[in-house]
């Protein structure tokens, strides 16, 4: 057994993205916890990337790391004129095989208005069948929600990721009910 002090977990955030028709909306909780005690409530973990703001994308994990990949993606997109699918590939080969961006701890979730992407450091550009992605601690109750919402009614994307994101929020005790919303039509 080791010795060494270990940090305290940090947990944080519920990422949705969800497209119906025409409408693709990425949205995100505001809390931050440093073990068991919630040090943040309303972070923005959500945001606008590329020129004219072309893609909306989301980050679970590190703040730091979480800015840090925003940043290197929106210039991906800059790079390759707003080709999301370009881009997202792109930043997936750097993040791999670059001895920094290796050690960030995140994930990504983008979207622009044909595609969506999750994106992770071990080189993984997923492209979902259904058009819902999600991820951090809640993810999966946000995702299992939304699904149920897309199959069996006719809401829009962002009422079901609005509920589903409050669904998550009533289970996951890493994930609250202050939302940061982008959509793009």
């Amino acid at each position: 057994m080791s010795s060494r002090p270990t940090a305290p977990l940090i947990r944080s955030t519920t990422i949705l993205s969800v497209r119906r028709g025409d409408h693709v909306v990425v949205a995100g909780d505001g809390q931050v916890s440093l073990g068991q005690t919630i040090v943040k409530a309303g972070a923005r973990k959500v945001r606008r990337l590329g020129e004219g703001s072309q893609a909306i994308a989301g980050f679970a994990g590190s703040a730091a790391d979480g800015m840090a990949l925003f940043e290197k993606l929106d210039g991906k997109l800059r790079e390759h004129r707003g080709n999301l699918r370009r881009a997202a590939v792109e930043l997936a080969k750097d993040w791999r095989s670059d001895r920094v961006l290796r050690r960030l701890e995140a994930m990504i979730v983008v979207a622009d208005r044909e595609s969506t992407y999750l994106l992770s450091g071990a080189g993984d550009v997923i492209e979902p069948d259904d058009g819902l992605a999600a991820i951090g601690s809640g993810g999966p109750f946000a995702l299992a929600a939304a699904r149920a919402l897309a199959a069996h009614t006719e809401l829009g994307a962002r009422a079901i990721a609005e509920a589903a994101m409050g669904i998550a929020a009533d289970i996951c005790v890493y994930t609250n009910h202050q939302l940061t919303i982008e959509e793009l039509t």
